[in-house]
């Protein structure tokens, strides 16, 4: 016999959806195969139709691609690497520290292959204000990843240890690179804007206390060609970092150089396909040149008198440059 007062059906507001964020990410890290396509279509198709922004669309499909990507992607190779010598004066590390502008530094012993900590930029000042302090004490313990591991994995791995850094080894246990948590966060949201990414009104070439120069990538060839007093070509490119990937005929990386038009150019910092930041000198030639020039110019006493005969871009301050 049925009930002759059944329980109405409770009226109210869905169930609160009790996944996490880090749940639901973790569902999109892993779908299936099959999924992977109609999925990355439906975003295609929510974006057309203004359910989503272009910037909401790229995060999720990088964090789709993220699901086949391991850390020797994305990693900075060996040899790109900026590592400092636990043998190495304070002095040395310290200047080392200030060109490259990163906030760690893998700490390497007799060879670069022998990563045996990791110094924080900011924990040297201590060793400055203690000099009785051993550089040892200050290191941090290394954290070693495979090639091999995939990059969802390792974000989950730099949150949960609270880690910013991993030395990436091969499948011998030889050094094979390091990477960031920057490094992972950027193939889901994009370039990170970090300290070398600069405001344009900071300027773009910099004086350095080598009597070497930082110039932006992206700093106009004209003013290169006006600091320097130097002709380069402006014909086909505006930048200095799109002139010198033309001459090289590919994006230079960390570490490469490239000597040309009386100048030497070593890439000291590279990202999203383009050149960063150069650090340039004047080559041998170009320096002697000048100083005949000037010898002509200002005769055996003047030249005497003032023996730098290359004018510094420093000393061109006045015309806009830093």
């Amino acid at each position: 016999m049925p009930d002759p007062h059944p329980e109405k059906p409770s009226v109210g507001p869905p169930p609160a959806d009790k996944r996490g964020i880090l749940q639901k990410i973790a569902e999109l890290l892993h779908p299936s195969p099959e999924n992977v396509p109609d999925l990355l279509a439906q975003l295609s198709q929510a974006e057309a139709k203004g359910l989503i922004e272009p910037d909401a669309r790229n995060m999720l499909e990088g964090v789709l691609r993220m699901r086949d990507m391991t850390a020797g992607d994305v990693m900075v190779a060996a040899p790109k690497m900026d590592a400092l010598d636990i043998d190495a004066p304070i002095e040395e590390l310290l200047q080392q520290i200030i060109e490259t502008a990163h906030s760690r530094f893998p700490v390497y012993e007799n060879a670069r292959e022998n990563v045996i900590g990791i110094l924080m930029a900011k924990d040297l000042i201590k060793l400055m204000r203690a000099p009785a302090l051993s550089l040892r004490t200050l290191l941090r313990p290394p954290v070693f990843v495979p090639e091999s591991k995939r990059l969802d994995d390792l974000l989950r791995d730099f949150k949960a240890n609270r880690n910013h850094l991993a030395v990436v080894i091969d499948e011998f246990g030889q050094l094979a690179g390091l990477i960031t948590i920057e490094d992972v966060l950027e193939e889901i949201v994009g370039e990170i804007e970090d300290e070398f990414d600069e405001d344009e009104d900071a300027g773009d070439i910099y004086s350095l206390s080598d009597n070497t120069w930082r110039i932006n990538g992206d700093t106009e060839i004209s003013r290169v060609s006006e600091a320097f007093e130097v002709d380069l070509p402006t014909e086909d490119f505006d930048t200095i970092g799109g002139l010198v990937s033309h001459e090289m005929g590919h994006v230079p990386k960390r570490g490469e150089a490239f000597h040309g038009f009386g100048l030497h150019f070593e890439v000291m910092h590279a990202k999203g396909g383009a050149v960063r930041w150069f650090k340039v000198r004047r080559s041998a030639s170009a320096i002697a040149d000048a100083a005949e020039d000037d010898h002509q110019e200002q005769g055996p006493v003047a030249s005497a008198a003032h023996p730098e005969a290359t004018p510094s871009p420093r000393a061109q301050a006045e015309k806009g440059l830093h």
